[in-house]
């Protein structure tokens, strides 16, 4: 830039000469000698800034995909011209009242591709932070100026590799409802407090950009400290009790990428969302190559927001409304939960007028009942699909609906959901690190008690007048109660205002109890399961299930509900070896967090409700493989 600025000077040098000889020559007065080097002064002057200084904000938002640019000071330069500085940047060096400043002084002394560098401006000492970055198609450079403390003197040596995080308060609605209104100032004021003080303890630098949401940069060596303090700050606010009903939680996400800092941020962003996903109150950490996992093990808070529903509701009604068409796919080996919001769906796809199908390529024990209830309505003679009759059936224009299920792995078809261009995805479970790419709309919400429990609250707000038939009011409140085992796990308030809705349309609870009826080899499978488990811990229940059932996803489910019936067992776990995978079906009364356990053995779930399917081992091998998750979640857990 400074060879820029010399070649300027030469040009207006020149450009004077010229005018001087011109004057000359014709004997014009001075004066206008003088006035048409002023006038070529200008001129150089304004093509000069805006070649050179032009600030692009149609484009300011590229470099990180958040609403609004960072609230630091920094610029973007390309080949010396600054194409973007920030609000921070402008309102520091270039307000009213700093108009006499050229925004060339400023960055004059830059030495382009110097990561770390000192420069003085207005009588201050700045650090600058280099990072390359690819900006509106261009190689160009990102510029951070934090101001030094230790003025001139201060030695720059190579800096660690930034560290982004993004930190949530998870339920800040809930705690302000549930909070004395005189008191929750002083309430917040505590955890902005212990959240500066964090990033006082590792050096970080710390901006407050919404009334819930902060932007911590550090640098990598006090990643290690964090993670050997656990996380402490998780427990330090959920601690807190300021007259708040409902406790105050965080959610961390934290990016770093050695070589790119909008990556860094983009790991960031990624990392929070996987933590709002699976229940909050944790802290998850992703790099170029995996996520990992600190806390969680707080109970997901219930939601009494409708907004959200309503919001989704109208997005699916104009995604429905645009397809050609609707394709129904749940999870393999389907239960009453998958197959009820299938149900919904179809209800609400039905209202517009849109061709539907639902895939499903195996019939179990578990769903048969209500399957053939619903075949023998004229509304599903030809819904039921395989998936290779959808291979031949969906097109660009169709609308894919996952349903109970986020994650690609399990789903009915692979191939249907990677040729799909339009994807929704409605779920309830703990976000698991593999999500499905790029769905058009997600609605997960794990404090959700089940997705029958989200897809009812989608038919609350649908705006077309449509039919429920008692066989599908039926089938989502059975879906609602294998999730909830008979609405005693994970219900909230919105889990029986949805039950109430589908009682008043129709449902009945008589007919949906038969619906759970299983055959008398299951009963003698899940019998044997129970009478022989192992106490595992003194307070842990390990059974196994004999293969002989036609379900045996359905029996070790139901046998380790009724191993948490025997007094001392505050969690169990059942395996049961079906041909190619060894079943596990895991519960808990939520002291133990079985999804953690789950997780760790390539499964998931929830806090209370969990499970996972092992390939190509025996029943010896999975249960050593349980047994050894389970002690590494209680060493986890006992250096909290």
């Amino acid at each position: 830039m400074n060879q820029n600025y010399f070649i300027k000077n030469l040009i207006f040098i020149f450009l004077w000469l010229v005018c001087t000889l011109i004057s000359s020559y014709f004997k014009l007065p001075v004066e206008l000698a003088f006035l048409t080097l002023l006038l070529f002064w200008l001129v150089s002057e304004i093509i000069y800034y805006r070649h050179f200084f032009t600030i692009d904000e149609n484009s300011k938002n590229d470099i990180f995909e958040i609403k609004e640019n960072l609230p630091f000071t920094y610029l973007v330069l390309n080949k010396g011209r600054v194409i973007f500085t920030s609000e921070s940047f402008r309102k520091k060096f270039l307000s009213d009242a700093k108009s006499n400043i050229n925004i060339y002084d400023l960055v004059k002394e830059y030495e382009s591709g110097v990561k770390r560098q000192k420069i003085s401006i207005l009588n201050s000492t700045y650090i600058l932070y280099s990072q390359k970055v690819f900006y509106q198609g261009k190689d160009c450079e990102l510029v951070f100026f934090v101001e030094s403390l230790y003025g001139t003197n201060e030695i720059i040596n190579d800096v660690e590799p930034i560290i982004v995080s993004l930190i949530l308060i998870d339920n800040y609605d809930g705690v302000v409802e549930s909070t004395e209104k005189e008191m929750f100032p002083l309430l917040m004021a505590k955890v902005d407090q212990i959240i500066n003080d964090l990033s006082l303890e590792i050096g970080g630098i710390l901006q407050k950009f919404e009334k819930d949401k902060y932007l911590l940069i550090f640098t990598r060596d006090k990643l290690d400290f964090l993670k050997e303090t656990k996380f402490d700050v998780l427990n330090k606010i959920r601690s807190l009790e300021i007259s708040n009903k409902f406790p105050v939680t965080l959610s961390i996400g934290i990016g770093f990428e050695n070589h790119s800092l909008p990556r860094a941020m983009d790991y960031a962003r990624q990392s929070l969302d996987l933590a709002l996903g699976r229940g909050g109150d944790q802290v998850l950490i992703k790099d170029s190559e995996k996520f990992y996992f600190y806390g969680g093990n707080s109970k997901e808070i219930d939601s009494t927001n409708r907004v959200r529903a309503r919001v989704k509701s109208n997005a699916l009604s104009d995604l429905i409304n645009e397809a050609s068409d609707i394709i129904i796919m749940g999870h393999r080996l389907p239960d009453l939960d998958c197959l009820g919001s299938a149900i919904g769906v179809n209800v609400i796809a039905r209202s517009f007028g849109k061709k539907t199908k639902i895939i499903l390529n195996k019939l179990t024990s578990s769903i048969d009942i209500l399957y053939n209830r619903l075949t023998q309505e004229k509304e599903y003679a030809d819904v039921f699909i395989s998936s290779e009759e959808a291979l031949s059936f969906i097109n660009p224009n169709s609308l894919l609906i996952i349903v109970d299920t986020h994650r690609p792995s399990i789903v009915e078809s692979s191939e249907i959901l990677e040729i799909a261009k339009n994807i929704v995805v409605f779920d309830h479970h703990r976000k698991a690190a593999d999500f499905i790419s790029n769905p058009v709309l997600v609605y997960h919400e794990p404090y959700a008690s089940s997705t029958s429990e989200l897809i009812t609250e989608m038919l609350l707000y649908i705006r077309n007048k449509y039919t429920l038939l008692p066989v599908e009011a039926d089938a989502l409140l059975a879906g609602i109660t294998v999730d909830t085992k008979n609405f005693a796990f994970k219900t909230g308030s919105k889990t029986f205002e949805a039950a109430a809705f589908l009682r008043r349309r129709g449902a009945d609870s008589m007919r949906v109890r038969l619906l759970f009826q299983y055959k008398i080899d299951d009963y003698l499978a899940k019998s044997n399961a129970v009478t022989s488990a192992e106490i595992y811990n003194g307070n842990l229940a390990i059974a196994i299930c004999p293969p002989a059932s036609d379900n045996p996803n359905l029996v070790t489910s139901q046998s380790a509900d009724d191993l948490l019936n025997i007094y001392g067992i505050t969690a169990s776990f059942v395996l049961c070896n079906d041909s190619e995978h060894v079943l596990i079906s895991a519960r808990s009364f939520g002291s133990m967090n079985v999804q953690v356990i789950m997780e760790k053995l390539g499964g998931g779930g929830h806090q209370t409700v969990a499970g996972a399917q092992l390939i190509g081992i025996d029943i010896k091998k999975a249960i050593e493989m349980l047994k050894k998750a389970i002690d590494e979640y209680n060493q986890e857990v006992k250096n909290l």
